[in-house]
């Protein structure tokens, strides 16, 4: 057993204790009871989340220019919920056990990962930033084990806390800036987590439409496809309002990859669209996922934009 940090008793951190003992406590409610204390906690973060809000409001403001401002105005604040309930369900991921999951879910799908299992590639299982993410890797691994990318946190303590939990889980860990580990994992025909929905500013110049907005994109999900082998099977989590969820597996991305870079990041843009579409109060808009723009402008986010 490794020693305790101590240096994590330093009083930067004491808030961060006493998140977390909220957030395990909160494991023993009831599945509808969360919901409920998601919603209470988005009302309790708006004046720590301010700059965070602002960002989602301005990416649902870009994407879906069809809606009334009315309209707009309740999709970001039933994403606001979906964000609080993100923090519970995050704490279910980590600490609640099988038996108490298996109850909680629904799945639509398997049958696609175990015929792309045994062609021996490996899988390389496509999802995006949804707010349910954490959730649905873990529902996941309760029939299959994979491995799961990570990126460390500014807090280390949660850093520590988000490692122990997906170590625990999965088969493995693979570091997002570590991209031999996970072509290791696919070759051994293991499955790995992969979200790539994010907006990684300077370290990619790979642009493609994202609704119908420039957006920097990774290509790595076409080349670790071409350099393994591998399948790449989407699958999407969602949460319902009692507090129970659909993990949805489709089929594998059939000619893929292309051997067309920014054909491919736009066939994942396009699939990750159309799905968030269908819930879009349950993506995570608080990311900047625009920031990234090939003219360099930065003024996306700008107030004055």
């Amino acid at each position: 057993m490794s020693p305790f940090p101590w240096h994590f008793l330093h009083p930067r951190y004491w808030l961060s204790f006493i998140g977390l003992a909220l957030m395990w406590l909160s494991i023993f409610l009831p599945a509808q009871a969360l919901v409920y204390f998601g919603r209470f906690a988005s009302i309790i973060m708006q004046p720590i989340l301010r700059k965070k809000r602002f960002i989602a409001q301005r990416n649902l403001e870009r994407c879906f220019p069809e809606l009334s401002l009315e309209k707009r105005d309740k999709l970001l604040e039933k994403n606001q919920h979906a964000i609080g309930t993100m923090l519970f369900e995050t704490a279910l991921s980590w600490w609640a056990s099988d038996a108490r999951l298996e109850k909680r879910v629904t799945y639509s799908g398997l049958e696609h990962i175990d015929a792309a299992l045994e062609k021996g590639k490996g899988i390389i299982l496509l999802t995006g930033h949804f707010t349910s993410m954490e959730m649905g890797g873990r529902l996941i691994m309760l029939k299959h084990p994979c491995y799961v990318m990570f990126r460390k946190m500014n807090n280390l303590l949660f850093n520590a806390v988000m490692f122990k939990a997906r170590t625990h889980h999965s088969e493995g860990i693979v570091l997002r800036d570590d991209p031999k580990s996970m072509i290791r994992a696919l070759r051994k025909n293991k499955i790995v987590w992969y979200a790539p929905d994010q907006d990684l500013g300077h370290k990619t110049n790979l642009f493609a439409k994202f609704f119908n907005i420039t957006a920097a994109s990774v290509p790595a999900t076409a080349r670790l496809a071409k350099i393994s082998g591998a399948a790449v099977v989407p699958f999407v989590p969602r949460r319902d309002s009692r507090g129970h969820y659909t993990i949805t597996i489709g089929k594998p991305f059939e000619n893929f990859p292309s051997g067309d870079d920014v054909a491919d990041a736009q066939r994942v843009n396009d699939w990750l669209e159309q799905e968030i579409r269908q819930s879009p109060e349950q993506y995570l808009w608080l990311h900047r996922r625009f920031k990234t723009q090939p003219d360099g402008n930065h003024l996306f986010y700008s107030d004055k934009n």
